[in-house]
């Protein structure tokens, strides 16, 4: 494995800037920069208020960073899915207005005041709560990935969505804050033989998913906040399960009901979708925890290079629903060879990390990839790795290796390399 070149900030302007300083320095002298020597209209009176709406928004000349959907992948606005902006993002932690959101019957518009969690089934106690019941028992924070498992999943015939916001953006990253799912079903007491939830959701749809008691007992929550104000009504106001590390369906929003079993409900969720059909057309099921993954954000197809041969930085996102991800690789030219990126911020289990690829783009061609590696030591496999095994008729836990191609005027476009 080829190492990475030096990139500090001395090597970095000695080689990256220095080369390209002859261009700056030309520039100023034949046209000075008007955005430093005239004054401003901004500079000239004083600004508005503060916004009387009492919730601040992002400035207007950010309103390109927005969720969005592909009009021919989902049925109508009842079943939308809507994509995070990943490429427009930085750091870690997702705002809550830009969450990727998905819902099967619409956004249920809940009262507080009316809505109640029942636990029943195979409890000592059937029970009843209400909000207020709720906030009285005790609280964790924890920063979690959710990720559709349906991310990537029109990738597994080849190309075919050119935007990370669409190959990848069924992903967001928040801090939650809730209540550990162990202490609620302790108040309920749970009965000999008892192994299996299932969870409820109050939409229309009525979401509901079976989940193992051993995942529940562990670490999952019951929560109501994220990223520390009430969670927003398209991700389940006024509850959601938390389910750290695992597919994305099974997160079930606007929670109503908890039922303890001894078995699996085979529910509707988790068995006419939510399988992987295999190329034997057996459905593989129960696959519930996201593999590692990674892709690089910019460059990318909606984030083209926009300046010419220097310094440039690339970025991206790595993510396990398993641990965390001490490492990720990067290649420029299609995996001859491959460079250790720059892990920074936070590295928490079942969170997305960020990581950075220092280099002079010379200004030619490219083929991007990255690669990660997370705590247990599983290594991010090419698609065609996942072909081999898992045929090209599933919809589900796509995590490959993504490729870019950047052409010289430093545009991408989604490839395969076969």
């Amino acid at each position: 494995m080829a190492d990475k070149p030096k990139t500090g900030r001395r090597a970095f302007l000695k080689g990256g800037l220095a080369a390209a300083g002859g261009l700056a320095a030309s520039k100023a002298a034949a046209a000075p920069d008007t955005a430093i020597t005239k004054v401003q209209p901004w500079r000239k009176e004083l600004g508005p208020g503060v916004d009387e709406s009492g919730y601040g928004l992002p400035s207007p000349f950010e309103s390109k960073v927005q969720r969005r959907n592909v009009p021919w992948l989902t049925v109508d606005t009842k079943t939308s899915i809507n994509f995070t902006p990943i490429h427009h993002l930085d750091g870690t932690i997702t705002p809550n207005g830009l969450c990727f959101e998905r819902h099967h019957s619409g956004v249920a518009e809940i009262d507080p005041a009316q809505h109640r969690l029942m636990v029943n089934g195979m409890v000592e106690r059937e029970l009843v709560f209400t909000l207020e019941d709720l906030m009285r028992f005790p609280r964790e924070n924890h920063v979690y990935f959710m990720e559709c498992t349906a991310n990537s999943g029109m990738e597994w015939r080849g190309p075919q969505l050119n935007g990370v916001q669409f190959t990848h953006g069924m992903i967001h990253n928040v801090q939650y804050t809730g209540i550990p799912l162990r202490l609620i079903l302790e108040e309920a007491g749970l009965k000999p033989g008892a192994s299996w939830l299932l969870a409820e959701g109050a939409d229309a749809a009525a979401m509901t998913r079976s989940i193992p008691l051993d995942k529940i007992l562990d670490d999952c929550l019951v929560a109501f906040r994220q990223n520390g104000e009430a969670l927003r009504p398209e991700n389940g106001y006024p509850l959601r399960l938390v389910v750290p590390g695992w597919e994305g369906n099974m997160w079930i929003k606007w929670l109503r009901r908890l039922e303890i079993g001894d078995k699996p409900w085979h529910a509707r969720e988790e068995s006419s979708k939510y399988t992987d059909l295999m190329p034997d057309g057996t459905a593989r099921r129960f696959t519930w925890a996201m593999d590692a993954k990674s892709v690089i954000t910019n460059p990318s197809p909606q984030a083209p290079i926009t300046h010419g041969p220097g310094p440039m930085i690339l970025t991206g996102l790595a993510w396990s629903g398993r641990g965390t991800i001490p490492r990720v690789d990067i290649t420029l030219d299609g995996g001859k060879n491959w460079h250790k990126a720059r892990m920074d911020g936070p590295s928490t289990p079942f969170a997305l990390h960020r990581f950075y690829y220092d280099f002079n783009w010379d200004g030619g061609e490219m083929l991007l990839q990255s690669r990660a590696t997370d705590s247990t030591g599983y290594v991010q496999p090419t698609k065609d790795a996942l072909r081999t095994i898992r045929g090209v008729n599933s919809v589900y836990h796509n995590n490959g290796i993504q490729t870019w191609f950047v052409n010289e005027l430093g545009e991408a476009e989604n490839v395969e390399i076969s």
